[in-house]
C-alpha cells in the first residue's frame, strides 16, 4: 500500500498528473477543492487515473479543504465518529489490500484568530476526540500538521511535543524520525519551502506520517519529495511524503 501526504497549495486539478506520478493507493491532500469542483475541473476522466469518485472531503471553504483520495481498488469512507466541529481533521476507514483507520489532518492552528500558544490546536483536540479509535493501535495519522517542536515554548498548549507524546502513548511513531534517526525539531529534510518557495528561504518540517510501531518493520520505502520537482517547479510550497507499507 502506498500512502501519500501532500499539501498541494490549491488547484489540485492542475497538479493531478504530478500526483499520479507518485502512484498512490491512498492520498491525503491538504488545500483541495471539494469533490464536485475537483471532478468537474478534472473533467471526463482525462488525467484522473482510476480516481474513486467517492473521495472523502472535509472543510468549510469549498476551494480549500482536506481530501482523502483512493486509487487502485482502495476505498475511503468517512467514519461515523467524525466530529464536524473539527473541520479539517477526518477519521477515515480505508479498505483494500491493507485495511486500516486513517486520521487525516490539515491543522489550522490559527483558526479563529487566536495566537498559536493560546489554544491546544486542532490536532490536540482531535487526539482527545478520537482517543478510542487511536487506542486500537491500528490507526495511521498523516497530513500537514503545521507544527514543529522548533516553535515549542514551556507551557504552550499548542506545543508539538505534546502531540508527539500523546501519539507515542497510543503506540504511534513518526516514520520520518524512525527512519532517519533524527530528533523532532532537528530534521534535515524540510517539507515546506515557505513564502518565496526558494531552497535557501525559510524551510520547516511540517508534514508527517505516524504509524503503529509494529508496522515500522513492514515499511518498503519512504521518501520526502525533492525541492526541484515539487516547489522549484511551482507546484506547491510543500513536498509530498511517500510511504510504502507491506500488508501484515
Amino acid at each position: 500500500m502506498r500512502l501519500v501526504a501532500w499539501n498541494c497549495s490549491m488547484a489540485l486539478h492542475r497538479k493531478f498528473d504530478a500526483l499520479l506520478t507518485l502512484e498512490p493507493d491512498v492520498a491525503v491532500i491538504s488545500e483541495c477543492a471539494e469533490p464536485g469542483r475537483l471532478l468537474n475541473k478534472l473533467g471526463g476522466g482525462v488525467g484522473r487515473g482510476d480516481l474513486d469518485e467517492d473521495l472523502v472531503w472535509v472543510g468549510r471553504n469549498p476551494n480549500k479543504g482536506l481530501a482523502v483520495i483512493s486509487f487502485n481498488g482502495y476505498k475511503a469512507k468517512l467514519m461515523d465518529e467524525h466530529d464536524p466541529a473539527l473541520a479539517y481533521v477526518a477519521p477515515v476507514e480505508i479498505v483494500g489490500g491493507l485495511s486500516f483507520m486513517l486520521l487525516a489532518v490539515w491543522a489550522q492552528n490559527l483558526s479563529g484568530g487566536n495566537y498559536r500558544k493560546d489554544q491546544p490546536g486542532p490536532l490536540r483536540l482531535a487526539l482527545d476526540r478520537y482517543r478510542r479509535l487511536l487506542a486500537t493501535g491500528e490507526m495511521v495519522v498523516a497530513g500537514d500538521l503545521n507544527n514543529n517542536v522548533y516553535w515549542d515554548r514551556p507551557g504552550w498548549p499548542i506545543n508539538h511535543a505534546n502531540a508527539v507524546e500523546i501519539l507515542a502513548g497510543h503506540g504511534l511513531e513518526s516514520v520520518y524520525h524512525a527512519r532517519s534517526g533524527e530528533a523532532q525539531g532537528a530534521e534535515t529534510a524540510p517539507t515546506i519551502y515557505w513564502r518565496d518557495r526558494k531552497q535557501d528561504g525559510p524551510t520547516y518540517h511540517l508534514d508527517y506520517i505516524f504509524l503503529p510501531t509494529p508496522w515500522l518493520g513492514r515499511i518498503g520505502a519512504f521518501e520526502v519529495g525533492s525541492f526541484e520537482e515539487w516547489c522549484g517547479s511551482g507546484l506547491s510550497d510543500h513536498v509530498p511524503l511517500v510511504l510504502d507499507v507491506r500488508p501484515g
